[in-house]
């Protein structure tokens, strides 16, 4: 293995070390290795703000000396956990990532990029040298055996104690084979390598709250699917993409898409293979940015709701199916991996005390303790855009929700496809390339994945968090909060949208004053086409009358 910024590179060999990850002067190499090796951090333990305490959490001294694997460390949800382990868990000896290389980039240049987000800039802070205790592991979940070679799977074997399995694509529409390989078989290989792994205390698979959004209440239990993974995989290894298609909604049944379908099949062969392995599913709901820490309304990516508000923010989006009244079942990030990392430690017990029989289920939703409505957060969104307008909005913000699939179809016509066909006249007599229409079929094809999840109300029991949440020391309270009951939706929704600007679209504070301006033109040009439309309107009647009388 090799070191690369001070990150081991698994079985890779690289070389470039930086500067500013030297011992400190006035240190000693023995003080240095505390940080690797997790030595002395029970009397002198770090607390939420890295400030010296007296006293060491349950939750921290579970995670002291312990070496993680996770998948998915590059994804959102990864990275906030990986931060938060970094960071308030200061005993943690190494964590082990698995790491694919993507895009024509190598695994040490991605976790590079990774680092250079604005959220690992508090890690940074105040534990300037976590990069030693970083393990980049090359590995692809679509691969067999996760595509480990011989040397790194020996090692996470002989090392590893925690499992966070993350890895996921969480694409609602995306192709059943790609879906099978990374949400199914994945997480069975990462099981079979589990079971020989000598001193794992605990294994988390990362599932959802909409495994079973087939049905119109979820508890903290597994349900039938009568599907079979082997006999599914190789029905589908002997057919084309086509003909995959062609009988996609049989194979489904009363699932809405294949990202929840195999996920209820992941936790099915889970559970089923999972004898003598402390295993834990984690199901969050909709998971969305920070609330707190490590900063806030921080997010990565345009997934769900978040896509909903930048078509809406941005004036594209003017339509949408979607009832008003029904549950918008969010969760801030941070919160969900609080809970997720609290689990594992709950898990652990329960497989310490007595084998656990069947695998513990967390259903981690907010509508249970602290509803939202998906009109509520249309509504908590609209009241901020002023504040926080945008620099590439291309029209003023104006969104109906129509519970209703004719008039959201009518709506459609009117409001995307009409003005989208004129936009693209108009390019085509300048000499341009249109692209509007474009645009708008894969705004109506993302929009038409989430009218499921928007129109269906789908309640959920979540009584074992809750109690985990009872049973969670005053002291971890504090430094892994993750009660729903405690956040505060209108200080959340304050500064969404200013997340959105800042994370997604690089937008700076400092472009506020200039995209108001520019807003404040869209509006009065939006009143304008409204007022001409209502002209063009009562003309039309006028006419048709006159000619009738």
């Amino acid at each position: 293995m090799a070191a690369v910024n001070g990150i081991t590179i698994g079985s890779a060999n690289f070389s470039n070390i930086k500067t500013d990850l030297k011992p400190k002067e006035g240190t000693n190499a023995e003080e240095n290795n505390d940080i690797r090796n997790g030595n002395g951090y029970n009397e002198n333990c770090v607390d939420i703000n890295m400030n010296k305490s007296e006293k060491i959490s349950e939750i921290q001294e579970f995670y002291n000396g312990k070496n993680i694997l996770i998948t998915g460390a590059t994804g959102f949800l990864g990275k906030i956990l990986m931060e938060k382990l970094l960071r308030c868990c200061p005993g943690v000896e190494n964590l082990y990532l698995l790491v694919r290389q993507k895009r024509g980039k190598d695994i040490y240049t991605r976790i590079e990029e990774m680092f250079d987000d604005p959220v690992f800039d508090r890690l940074k802070e105040e534990v300037p040298k976590f990069r030693h205790k970083i393990v980049a592991i090359p590995a692809d979940c679509e691969a067999a055996g996760l595509g480990l070679n011989i040397t790194d799977r020996q090692t996470l074997i002989e090392k590893v104690h925690v499992i966070f399995h993350s890895a996921a694509t969480v694409k609602f529409d995306e192709h059943l084979r790609a879906a099978l390989i990374t949400n199914v078989q994945a997480p069975l290989y990462l099981l079979e390598l589990a079971k020989d792994m000598k001193g794992l205390k605990v294994f988390m698979h990362i599932s959802t709250a909409y495994s079973n959004s087939h049905l119109t209440h979820v508890e903290e239990k597994f349900y039938p699917c009568s599907s079979e993974s082997e006999k599914l995989h190789n029905m589908i290894n002997k057919l084309t993409d086509d003909q995959i298609n062609d009988i996609l909604p049989i194979i489904l049944e009363k699932w809405p898409n294949t990202y929840t379908f195999t996920k209820a099949l992941a936790e099915k062969e889970l559970r089923r293979n999972s004898k003598n392995v402390p295993l834990g599913i984690f199901r969050p709901a909709i998971v969305s940015s920070t609330a707190r820490e490590p900063l806030k309304c921080w997010l990565d990516n345009m997934y769900g709701p978040t896509g909903a508000a930048v078509g809406t923010v941005t004036g594209m989006l003017r339509t949408m199916q979607c009832d008003e009244s029904v549950t918008a079942d969010i969760v801030p990030v941070d919160s969900a991996v609080n809970c997720l990392m609290v689990a594992a430690h709950d898990v652990y017990k329960q497989f310490r005390k007595s084998s656990i029989l069947e695998p513990p289920i967390f259903n981690y939703v907010s509508s249970v303790e602290n509803r939202i409505t998906w009109g509520e957060f249309t509504n908590l969104n609209l009241a901020m855009i002023d504040k926080h307008p945008f620099s590439n909005a291309v029209w003023y913000v104006s969104l109906t929700l129509n519970k209703s699939a004719a008039m959201h179809q009518i709506y459609m016509f009117f409001l995307h496809l009409i003005p989208a066909a004129l936009v693209d006249g108009l390019a085509l007599c300048i000499g341009k390339k249109p692209k509007m229409l474009k645009v708008y079929r894969k705004i109506h094809k993302f929009s038409s994945v989430l009218r499921y999840f928007c129109t269906r109300e789908i309640t959920f029991c979540n009584r074992r968090t809750r109690e985990l949440w009872e049973n969670t020391s005053d002291l971890d309270k504090q430094i892994f909060p993750f009660s729903m009951s405690d956040v505060d939706w209108n200080d959340y929704f304050e500064d969404y949208l200013a997340g959105i600007r800042r994370y997604l679209f690089k937008d700076s504070d400092d472009t506020i004053p200039q995209a108001r301006i520019k807003w404040k033109r869209l509006y009065y040009l939006h009143q304008i086409v409204r007022l001409l439309f209502l002209m063009f309107v009562i003309y039309a009647l006028w006419s048709i009358f006159t000619r009738i009388f």
